[in-house]
C-alpha cells in the first residue's frame, strides 16, 4: 500500500546506488510505495547497464516502469566501476589517454540519450580527479574539450547536463563549476548538481546560502547527512547539517527538481535507510515550513 504525504514543493528522490543489492523494479515499487516523488537512477551493471546489448528496448521498459509507479527520474553516471573493473570511477574527463577520455564522453553521450528516452529532468556527472603529473590548466582543457560534444547533445534533446562539484576532483566546488561555466561561455544546457553533504563538507558558504547562490544553475540536488572536512555520506542525523534552512532555502529559491537521498555505501540497508530519510525529509521541511509562517520577533532597539 502506497502511504499517503501532504503534498510538498520538494521532490524527493532516492538514489539506486544505495539500493544496489535490489533488482531495479522492486527498487522502483519500493520507493513508490514509501512515497517518494523519484529516483536518481545509476547507470550500472546492476541497473540498467549502459554497455549491454539493446540498451534502447531496456530503456523504454525502465520508462514503462517508472509511468508505472508515477516516478520522475534524474539520470546519474557514478557509477564505480561501470567503465574500468579495476579502477574507480575511471577513465574520467581528465584521462591523460584520449581514447579513454573519449570512453568516458561515449558514456555521458548514452547517458543524455537514456535520459531523453526517459523523460529525465538532468543528467549527471562529474570532472574526475586530476591525474599524476596534469597541471591544473590541461586538466581544465581536457574537461572543457570532452564535455563539449555531451552539451551539444543534451541541448538538442532538451536534458541539462548537472555536473557535481565533488571534493577531491578537479572541480570539486561551486567555484569551480563558475570557472568551467565561464570557460565555455555559459552553455544553456550546463547546470549544476548541488550535493548538500559536499556543502558541508568544504564550501565557504553555509549548505542553506550555496542552495541560493546557486539557484540559477540549479538542475539537480543531492542529499544526506555530513561533517566538516569529511566526505562521508552519513544517513540524516549523523552529521552536523542543520536541515531544517536547507530545505526552506529550496523552496524560497524555485527549485522543482528532485532532491535526491545519496547514499551509495548504504545499501545493506537499503529499504531501511529509504523509509528513514523521507521521514527525515517530510519532518524537517514541515519545520521549515511551520518557522516561515510564524511572526518573528521584533529587533531589539
Amino acid at each position: 500500500m502506497t502511504r499517503s504525504r501532504p503534498v510538498s514543493p520538494l521532490r524527493y528522490a532516492y538514489g539506486t546506488n544505495g539500493l544496489a543489492d535490489l533488482r531495479l523494479d522492486d527498487a522502483l515499487g519500493l520507493l513508490a510505495d514509501l512515497g517518494y516523488a523519484g529516483v536518481g537512477l545509476t547507470l550500472d551493471h546492476m541497473h540498467l547497464d549502459p554497455l549491454a546489448p539493446d540498451l534502447a528496448a531496456r530503456t523504454a521498459k525502465v520508462a514503462r516502469a517508472l509511468e508505472q509507479h508515477g516516478l520522475t527520474v534524474t539520470v546519474e553516471t557514478g557509477a564505480r566501476y561501470v567503465l574500468d573493473a579495476r579502477r574507480k570511477h575511471h577513465p574520467t574527463l581528465l584521462d591523460p589517454d584520449a581514447q579513454a577520455r573519449a570512453a568516458r564522453t561515449d558514456l555521458l553521450l548514452k547517458a543524455v540519450r537514456v535520459a531523453a528516452d526517459l523523460g529525465a529532468h538532468a543528467v549527471h556527472c562529474f570532472s574526475g580527479q586530476l591525474p599524476p603529473g596534469t597541471t591544473p590548466d590541461a586538466g581544465w582543457a581536457r574537461l572543457a574539450d570532452g564535455i563539449g560534444p555531451v552539451l551539444d547533445s543534451a541541448g538538442a534533446a532538451g536534458v541539462p547536463v548537472a555536473i557535481e562539484p565533488e571534493p577531491g576532483h578537479l572541480l570539486e566546488d561551486l567555484a569551480g563549476f563558475h570557472r568551467l561555466r565561464t570557460a565555455l561561455g555559459s552553455p544553456e544546457p550546463l547546470g549544476v548538481t548541488l550535493d548538500i553533504g559536499h556543502c558541508q563538507c568544504l564550501e565557504p558558504q553555509s549548505p542553506a546560502d550555496c542552495v541560493r547562490s546557486a539557484a540559477e544553475w540549479l538542475r539537480h540536488v543531492q542529499i544526506e547527512d555530513m561533517r566538516r572536512g569529511v566526505h562521508t555520506h552519513l544517513p540524516f542525523g549523523e552529521g552536523e547539517i542543520d536541515f531544517p534552512p536547507v530545505l526552506a532555502a529550496l523552496r524560497e529559491v524555485g527549485y522543482t527538481g528532485l532532491v535526491t537521498v545519496e547514499l551509495p555505501r548504504d545499501s545493506h540497508a537499503g529499504p531501511d535507510r529509504a523509509a528513514a530519510s523521507l521521514d527525515f525529509l517530510t519532518t524537517a521541511e514541515a519545520t521549515a515550513a511551520k518557522a516561515a509562517t510564524m511572526p518573528q520577533e521584533d529587533a531589539p532597539c
